[in-house]
């Protein structure tokens, strides 16, 4: 059972701060470059708390230091600037329980196309995967939880939010919310930019348009709750921080004495933890505890609007690396045709399985043979090996490179970029031994998977555009 839950987010206020300065692109995408932008932008800008910038005299983690001794870092800084802010009122409270509809409007890269996706913010129950409630797609690297763990421990708050996949062909939240009872038919009556402007409008560096409906009316906020309660929830974006989030709510729950498994009401429950918005008609849920859920952003799978993009890998420091070896050793395994240039028209127009790899001797299409590969590929399930960026980490980044998930994560050979001509640029100025260009995952692909309980390599996907950072922060005290 899915349970969701509205809040009273910290919002910042608009008569403080102009908020196209303020707001940023999650953590993990953030470069130094865009860092320092941000730091620039505004002394209110949110990446002072999900991204500070580190000192000299850093401490560690204050779970890592002897007893008494006092940590001071930039997870002690960024709960600091929380406060100040909480304090100074350039972050204020909702006075009511609320959810948030949701919109984003963008170009497609590389496109002419428009796309608007829609969805909405509430608080979700965190779950183990186990609990079959909750899906994953992709692999994590420990080094980023313990950095997020670190951080939500420090500021008891999460600034960014979970971006959440479930299906329903009927539209049910999108009726509630946007007031549609599908992708462009209008119903009058309900609250939503059909029949309201939004509560906040602002224009990303990507030219994206986010847009923000503030719902606090109880009835519709328990309709869409129910509506939602029978969803299995797929993590699109956020991986590292949900499993970082799940281990705290464990670590909270037992400081509680209570048995995770135990921690929350069960589904057979009539009487869940309630408050009243103010009311006496109506009673809103609310988690068991406060670090129970976290913020997500859920969208319908069978909307339309949702884009995936594909990430590239780019491969450097490779000892003796030989391109001219690589490519001999990859034909026993690969049909590999030498290209002109690294023309992303010919990896497209590939049917199946296909990847592109530039090296600086050479740009090939590789193309799988496929008896070779299944029976490279036998201990995984038929639905992960026929993917793209299976067998290029199975077969060429771990068999032929020597990159394993282990030695990835540990030594750092592998980048992962969006922008295929940068990728390209690293090989040409010789910041790199290859680069590997993949077609995106599908839809259908990532469903499929995910409800397997198979998972991917990790950054399998790029969903586009990011959810904004900024918009909502739910604060746990």
């Amino acid at each position: 059972m899915a349970r969701l839950y509205p809040f009273r987010a910290l919002r910042y206020d608009p008569s403080r701060v102009n908020m196209e300065d303020v707001v940023t692109q999650p953590y993990d995408k953030i470069t130094p470059a865009m860092q320092q932008r941000y730091y620039e932008a505004s002394p209110y800008n949110l990446i002072r708390v999900i991204l500070g910038k580190h000192e000299p005299n850093d401490t560690e983690p204050q779970d890592f230091l002897p007893a008494g001794e006092k940590a001071h870092n930039v997870y002690t800084r960024a709960a600091q600037t929380l406060n100040e802010w909480r304090r100074d009122h350039i972050l204020a409270e909702e006075a009511e329980p609320a959810v948030y509809g949701y919109s984003q409007t963008y170009t497609v890269p590389g496109t002419s196309e428009v796309r608007e996706r829609r969805g909405f913010i509430a608080l979700g129950h965190l779950y183990d995967y186990a609990d079959k409630v909750v899906y994953r797609h992709e692999q994590t690297f420990p080094k980023h939880k313990s950095d997020r763990l670190a951080l939500f421990k420090a500021t008891r708050a999460y600034c960014e939010q979970i971006y959440m996949l479930y299906s329903d062909p009927a539209f049910t939240a999108e009726k509630l919310i946007f007031g549609a009872s599908g992708p462009s038919e209008t119903v009058s009556g309900m609250i939503g930019p059909d029949t309201a402007p939004p509560d906040l409008a602002i224009t990303d560096e990507y030219n994206v348009v986010h847009r923000l409906w503030k719902i606090t009316d109880p009835q519709i906020i328990n309709l869409l709750l129910t509506a939602m309660a029978d969803k299995k929830l797929i993590i699109a974006d956020g991986h590292h921080r949900y499993e970082t989030s799940v281990a705290y709510a464990k670590e909270r729950s037992a400081q509680l004495k209570l048995p995770f498994n135990q921690a929350f009401p069960s589904d057979e429950d009539s009487s869940p933890s309630v408050i009243a918005d103010g009311d006496t008609r109506s009673m809103l849920p609310t988690p068991a505890f406060p670090e129970a859920a976290m913020m997500m952003t859920f969208v319908n799978m069978d909307a339309p609007g949702i884009t995936i993009l594909p990430t590239h890998r780019v491969v450097s420091g490779i000892e003796n690396f030989s391109s001219p070896d690589f490519i001999t050793r990859a034909s026993a395994y690969f049909t590999i045709k030498e290209l002109a240039s690294p023309d992303l028209s010919a990896l497209n127009s590939a049917p199946g399985t296909a990847f592109l790899a530039a090296t600086g001797d050479g740009n090939y299409l590789f193309t799988p043979k496929s008896d070779i590969i299944a029976a490279q590929l036998k201990d995984i399930s038929p639905r992960q090996a026929q993917l793209d960026v299976v067998q290029l980490h199975r077969i060429i980044l771990d068999k032929l490179l020597g990159l394993d998930q282990e030695t990835i994560t540990r030594l750092g050979n592998v980048r992962y970029i969006r922008e295929a001509d940068e990728a390209i640029s690293l090989v040409q100025s010789g910041d790199a031994h290859i680069a590997f260009l993949i077609k995106p995952i599908t839809l259908d692909q990532l469903r499929d998977i995910s409800l397997s309980g198979d998972v991917m390599p990790q950054k399998s996907t790029d969903f586009y555009p990011k959810l904004l950072s900024g918009l909502a922060i739910y604060a746990l005290d």
